[in-house]
């Protein structure tokens, strides 16, 4: 169950570390410095030493999510959860499957890693869904797979700021939210298709936003972490 007012702001921030090198990652994560407490290690960094860099990272008290979508035969996908549960991570994603989700929810154990399933992928949009085979609406497609993850017990769903009100209206507080393709006003898109505004997203019902470029690409990236973190607070203190 979601009890989205204690968590904290600057918690609710991921810094997507999608560098190709730990040693890219953890000057990021010096720069960043006390502005952000979870980050994001992704499928680049996790085949380049990404695991021990996680591990690194929870022994310093820092949250981690794994970002690595697992998708394959329920025992795979349970086995491979036994061994993520084993790094003290916060987060891991898989796809919406519900086979997918009883094995991980098995191979999770009594650990306290959370589960989050992609719904559909920020960087997707209905005519990319229409080429795939998809005749239907994507709105719907993602309450579709909301219910699965409702159905088997899943912790949470990854979607975007443009379906987190549906999800939030049809969810209640039975899942978390994290949402991807975040964009401060006025920053470039870039590969994304589905975006929102850092106080979009949370208005809308997101628990936790997952940024990687307006951060990791900018200037000064612990200004920018910190101007992400004060437009969450005000956009919570509104709700």
């Amino acid at each position: 169950m979601r009890d989205h007012r204690r968590i904290d702001p600057r918690d609710r921030l991921i810094v997507a570390l999608d560098l190709p090198t730990v040693a890219e990652a953890e000057e990021m994560v010096r720069r960043i410095g006390p502005a952000a407490t979870f980050y994001k290690v992704g499928l680049q960094l996790l085949f380049a030493g990404g695991i021990d860099l996680v591990r690194r990272l929870t022994g310093e008290g820092k949250q981690v999510f794994i970002d690595a979508k697992f998708l394959d035969i329920p025992e795979t996908v349970r086995k491979a959860v036994e061994s993520v549960a084993r790094l003290d991570a916060t987060f891991l994603t898989l796809h919406a499957d519900p086979r997918t989700c009883r094995a991980a929810i098995e191979g999770r154990g009594a650990s306290s890693l959370k589960l989050l399933f992609v719904t559909v992928l920020t960087s997707v949009d209905p005519a990319d869904l229409a080429r795939e085979g998809y005749a239907r609406d994507l709105g719907d497609l993602v309450l579709d797979r909301v219910q699965m993850v409702l159905d088997t017990g899943g912790d949470g769903v990854v979607a975007s700021g443009a379906e987190a009100a549906a999800i939030r209206a049809k969810a209640g507080d039975r899942l978390l939210i994290v949402t991807p393709g975040i964009r401060p006003a006025g920053a470039s898109v870039q590969d994304q298709k589905r975006v929102a505004t850092p106080a979009g997203a949370i208005q809308a019902g997101a628990d936790y936003l997952v940024v990687g470029r307006p951060v990791t690409a900018a200037a000064d990236p612990r200004q920018a972490a910190e101007a992400i973190v004060d437009e969450i607070r005000t956009a919570v203190e509104k709700q």
